[in-house]
């Protein structure tokens, strides 16, 4: 079983009702649909991006949500795949199905269903959605490598990958051993992630192709001296964390 921690809100949030380039050209309507949404929903999303409304959905399309959490993301997708298409969401946890299953009572949501399972494992048919999403949770997973491939698995031939997650902009491997230990950085979703390069050529590996990572925030020394001491704060100025946009497709006929 692979080791992830739970989600912590413990890097500065994002503002998800922003596009990628930081303007509000999705924002109004992210911000209906999400007052729309259960209380509870919206209070458990604790993710560092919005890859919902970067993840361009259709109706009719099938979408798959990697560590789902409060189920708001999907419960927004399965807004906007609406009529004919359905929202999945897999968590590994009780406490967090329960939740999500319960906001999607609320929110009267119909199209949606929530499974158990590991992201490294993902209890879905071979070929069976249009669009794989995350939130700030493949880079928890210390198998990164069994949820790209996995993610390639599941999807159809032409099926997107489009999700949120941090990475290093510089090398990791300049790090100081004792920060990247840290438990501060690991339940703070840093530790784990890899470098923007990393990242591009993990999903070229898995037979991704028009792989691409977008910065979206770039996270300042002064927003994250929480995560750790002086030690981490210099450490991390020289090798900067942020959110980025990481965009890749299922080729066609494979």
């Amino acid at each position: 079983m692979a080791r992830r921690l739970p989600r912590a809100a413990v890097l500065p949030a994002v503002d998800r009702t922003r596009g990628v380039d930081g303007r509000h050209d999705r924002g109004e309507l992210l911000r209906e649909e999400k007052g729309e949404l259960p209380r509870l929903a919206a209070e458990a999303s604790m993710g560092c991006g919005n890859p919902v409304a970067l993840a361009a959905l259709s109706p009719g399309e099938v979408v798959l949500d990697l560590g789902s959490g409060g189920g708001i993301d999907v419960l927004l997708s399965a807004r906007r795949v609406s009529p004919g298409g359905k929202a999945y969401g897999l968590d590994m946890t009780d406490e967090m199905l329960d939740l999500a299953r319960e906001n999607a009572r609320e929110a009267g949501r119909e199209n949606v269903e929530f499974l158990k399972g590991e992201i490294e494992e993902i209890p879905l048919l071979d070929g069976h959605v249009d669009v794989v999403i995350s939130n700030c949770v493949i880079n928890l997973s210390t198998e990164k490598e069994k949820v790209a491939s996995e993610a390639f698995r599941v999807l159809r031939p032409g099926g997107r990958f489009a999700v949120s997650d941090v990475v290093f902009l510089g090398e990791k491997a300049r790090l100081p051993e004792g920060v990247v230990r840290r438990v501060e950085l690991w339940s703070g979703c840093v530790s784990g992630a890899l470098e923007a390069a990393e990242y591009e050529k993990m999903l070229l590996s898995a037979g991704f192709e028009g792989v691409s990572v977008e910065v979206t925030h770039a996270y300042e020394p002064e927003t994250i001296e929480g995560l750790g001491g002086p030690e981490a704060v210099r450490a991390l100025r020289e090798v900067p964390v942020a959110s980025a946009f990481v965009r890749a497709r299922r080729p066609e006929g494979k």
